[in-house]
């Protein structure tokens, strides 16, 4: 899986609405202004003092209110005084020096914009506009406006492509794991029989293989990063509390792990006398510890639940 696929796997981000993904911290969208590549980001403070302009993308009204800035050098020169500036003179300087803004727009909308004149002052009870600023390459403040928000630039803009997955907001979320050491089945006779004293070999961990993190009973993580599905199998897993750190990860590391080219090199098996448990699902059928017979890895039962081994 590569990482946009873990992402869109996550429940808390494939299953968050537009609104969300817009208002969420680690919302950015990478575009131009001009030839400049830039970012766009909806963190800035709504500005005080704008030039609002009556603008349709296609055939839907939104204003857009320009903060006075030096890259654009003529509305900056009479910005104190265009209150006295004939609306015509105003449209058609913000028309000539705003080009690559509106075009950066209508290319984040996919839809046509048109300048309409110049816009009233909002209502008091209108929705808060969205408050945007781009960002240069080198992280410096290129320009800010605010864009009414409304549900076709929600729509537009609240796409999951647009989180940051490097973003702490992202990187940071904690996720159980399961360190599964062996994956099999067994009949039901013999599950039925399992009893303390009993011993189940575990070839896979004689073959030094990578033991698989399943993360969030979603991913399994371990030379690669793969979609986890339960196959009904009996697997053995490191026992630990839920307080060890080896119990959960964070998505950054599910990240990196998504995004690595090689694998890592395979870990030395557990030493002899590590408790393990025999699961089903989300059932716990027998706590053991890992034992060696001869050569062989081996899962000693030490208690089962009768009950529970019966479920076929």
């Amino acid at each position: 899986m590569k990482p946009f696929e873990v992402l869109a796997a996550l429940p808390a981000w494939a299953n968050a609405t537009p609104t969300a993904l817009l208002d969420s911290p680690a919302w950015a969208m990478p575009c131009r202004l001009g030839d400049a590549p830039c970012t766009l980001r909806l963190d800035a403070p709504l500005p005080a003092d704008t030039l609002r302009i009556a603008v349709r993308f296609g055939d839907d009204p939104h204003t857009l209110a320009l903060a006075d800035t030096p890259r654009h050098p003529e509305l900056h020169a009479l910005w104190a005084d265009r209150t006295g500036v004939p609306e015509a003179i105003l449209l058609a300087l913000a028309e000539r020096e705003c080009g690559p803004l509106f075009q950066l727009l209508e290319n984040s909308m996919r839809r046509q914009l048109r300048v309409e004149g110049l816009a009233p002052d909002a209502a008091p009870a209108a929705p808060a506009p969205l408050s945007a600023r781009l960002l240069g390459e080198d992280g410096s403040e290129l320009l800010s406006f605010a864009l009414s928000r409304t549900p076709a630039v929600v729509a537009a803009w609240g796409q999951l492509r647009f989180i940051q997955a490097a973003h702490p907001a992202v990187r940071d979320a904690v996720l159980p794991a399961e360190t599964e050491y062996a994956a099999f089945s067994l009949s039901p006779a013999d599950l039925a029989s399992l009893a303390p004293g009993d011993a189940l070999l575990l070839p896979e961990l004689d073959n030094a293989g990578i033991p698989v993190r399943v993360i969030d009973r979603r991913f399994a993580v371990a030379a690669t990063v793969e979609p986890w599905t339960d196959a009904n199998l009996l697997r053995v897993l490191a026992d630990i509390p839920s307080s060890d750190p080896a119990a959960s990860t964070t998505v950054g590391d599910l990240l990196d792990a998504a995004a690595r080219t090689e694998a890592p090199p395979a870990p030395p098996p557990p030493p002899e006398g590590t408790p393990l448990r025999l699961v089903r699902g989300a059932r716990s059928l027998a706590g053991g510890r890992l034992e060696r017979l001869g050569n062989a890895c081996a899962f000693m039962a030490e208690s089962v639940t009768p009950e529970t081994l019966a479920i076929p």
